[in-house]
């Protein structure tokens, strides 16, 4: 460990000439005007403080108390805000020494503006805001901390990182106070040499605030993009992996040496499978992940007729609506779960209906599906402006998260003006029945005693109890592997335990799906032996009847409060196909 410690050390002394430091070298410099001898001192140590902490902790900080990573970097920004207009404004600098001296007083401590407790507050400051660029010592020291899994070897490295780069500070602060000293010229200038730091630290604050200082580093680094990997590469040897091997057990990423340490904040994934071309496109030309690098993209694996997905969908909206103009793009990646779903012109009229205004491509085939081995329909992977995968999420839920994640991903980017607030709806799944499929292919929980015929009309009864989550035929149905096919006068029945029913289903002639002729189809809806009431119907339900007039998902029961019920349906017509019940 006293190897890396030492590494570390010189690893932070070196910073001081990598690109990293550029954004915040003005702040640096204004220690080295003013009247107090120890404010340079009291910078260093806020720094070497305050870096240590919050490269250790601010992860856990923000899990525990909810306060995002950008509130706190704006407390710091307002504070270099107001020491440089100290610097400008005399009469700031009446006021900022006023409320130093009701600090001073209030916490029995000696300390001016221009002195030691001054410096302490723009150290800490500068050490929340400081990004510098990574070697592999701090690259796993960042990637343990993400986990907020802190130990007291982490903590010494960081420590010596932190000294490493604050004392170069201190040089650089006492050898511009010296040369101010030692060069005549300078001395009767000094007034105007104070305003033009004052100047340069208020501009640094507000370029920070707006993000201009991670995209001066990128930029920088994409010139030269040797630059800060060489000043870094002397921690890559043998010798210091086999050290980090031992204490951290992490592999890091060797792409994020020499880069912005907020780049690594989030562990960087794989690179994210292309988009299979050959699907139908909505909204928009055909795109390409590669064309979309710099930009922050959503790949969303859905299927129209899937209730999980559409519960989604206002939460896309909604991003695509705040976020696209920052840099966001959300691709809906349509994988069809029944056969009617690969049909371009249901598929089109569902976007129409969802008002989906971003992105959307076929994917008929399965062929992007089977690219992201993915295995759940509603499905999103977060891929960030260089392409790697950084998140996924599968199901619903977790919305602040994603949003928050959104926000992080797009400050990479040099995006600013996010909004701080993030709060989504919250939508509370009642249901205890699980998602119940018609046909042979998936049918589970079939109450009925006659074992089903394939494909070929057959009479069914009902028992006289059905059990919990059970479902069965009564009458004339025609069974295919996909869907269900009551013949006129048939009955359905199922015991659910849920808040709200729905049930996936098309009206078409008996026959093939890809050969049908339209034509609405019709049921009644009964739940617990009476016809349903206005109460207790669902979206789709007029007056206890169902109409099937296209091929989607249809609401059918909205209970007051969740409860196990039976629902009994009965077929007026011969021309409804059921794929299957979805619960909420």
């Amino acid at each position: 460990m006293i190897l890396l410690i030492l590494f570390a050390f010189l690893g932070g002394v070196v910073t001081i000439l990598s690109p990293c430091i550029l954004p915040i070298l003005p702040i640096v410099l204004s220690g080295s005007v003013g009247s107090g001898k120890r404010k340079p001192l009291g910078i260093v140590t806020g720094f070497v403080f305050s870096f240590t902490f919050f490269t250790l902790f601010l992860s856990a900080i923000v899990k525990v108390t909810g306060v995002s990573a950008d509130a706190l970097r704006s407390i710091s920004i307002v504070i270099i805000l107001l020491f440089g207009l100290s610097l400008l404004l005399p009469q700031f600098q009446v006021f900022m020494e006023k409320l130093f001296s009701k600090l001073s007083n209030r916490f029995a401590v000696r300390g001016t503006h221009e002195g030691f407790l001054g410096g302490v507050f723009v150290g800490l400051s500068l050490g929340l805001i400081w990004t510098p660029c990574v070697g592999p010592i701090l690259a796993s020291v960042i990637t343990l901390a993400a986990t907020s899994n802190v130990t007291a070897a982490a903590f010494l490295i960081t420590f010596a990182y932190a000294l490493g780069t604050a004392l170069p500070m201190l040089a650089i602060m006492y050898g511009g106070r010296s040369l101010l000293q030692k060069l005549p010229w300078l001395l009767p200038n000094t007034g105007r040499i104070q305003k033009a730091f004052g100047v340069l630290m208020v501009l640094t604050a507000i370029g920070i605030f707006f993000n201009i200082d991670r995209r001066f580093q990128s930029y920088i680094l994409d010139i030269f993009p040797e630059y800060g990997v060489g000043l870094t590469s002397f921690e890559d040897n043998q010798a210091v992996r086999s050290q980090l091997d031992k204490l951290f057990q992490k592999n890091v990423d060797k792409n994020s040496l020499g880069k912005p340490m907020n780049e690594m904040v989030l562990p960087k994934g794989p690179i994210a499978p292309e988009i299979i071309p050959g699907g139908a496109w909505f909204n928009s030309e055909p795109l390409t992940l590669k064309e979309l690098r710099g930009k922050v993209v959503i790949i969303d694996f859905w299927t129209y007729s899937c209730i999980n997905c559409q519960r989604t969908l206002p939460y896309l909206r909604q991003w695509h609506e705040k976020y696209h103009d920052k840099g966001l793009v959300i691709i809906g990646v349509h994988s069809p779960e029944f056969e009617f779903e690969k049909n371009e012109k249901n598929v089109a009229q569902a976007i129409s209906d969802f008002k989906l205004k971003y992105p959307i491509v076929q994917d008929n085939e399965f062929a992007t599906w089977r690219a992201y081995n993915n295995r759940y329909w509603p499905a999103k992977y977060f891929i960030d402006k260089e392409g790697h995968i950084r998140f996924t999420h599968f199901g619903e839920g977790a919305y602040d998260e994603s949003e928050r994640l959104i926000q992080e991903l797009l400050r990479e980017t040099g995006a600013s003006g996010l909004p701080s607030q993030v709060s989504n709806p919250t939508y509370q799944i009642m249901a205890k029945t699980p998602e119940t499929y018609l046909g042979y292919g998936r049918i589970a929980g079939f109450a009925s005693p006659e074992n089903i015929k394939k494909d070929a009309p057959a009479i069914y009864t009902a028992p006289a109890n059905l059990g919990n989550n059970q479902v069965a035929f009564e009458g004339k149905w025609l069974v295919a592997e996909e869907y269900a096919n009551p013949q006129k006068g048939a009955k359905l029945l199922l015991n659910f335990e849920a808040k709200e029913v729905f049930l996936v289903m098309r009206s078409a002639k008996p026959g093939t799906v890809q050969n049908q002729v339209k034509q609405n189809a019709k049921a009644k809806v009964y739940l617990d032996g009476k016809l349903v009431d206005s109460q207790k119907a669902g979206a789709d339900v007029k007056n206890g009847e169902v109409t099937v007039d296209s091929d989607r998902l249809y609401k059918l029961i909205n209970l007051p409060t969740p409860g196990r019920h039976l629902l009994r349906l009965e077929f007026e017509d011969s021309n409804t196909q059921l794929f299957a019940f979805t619960f909420g």
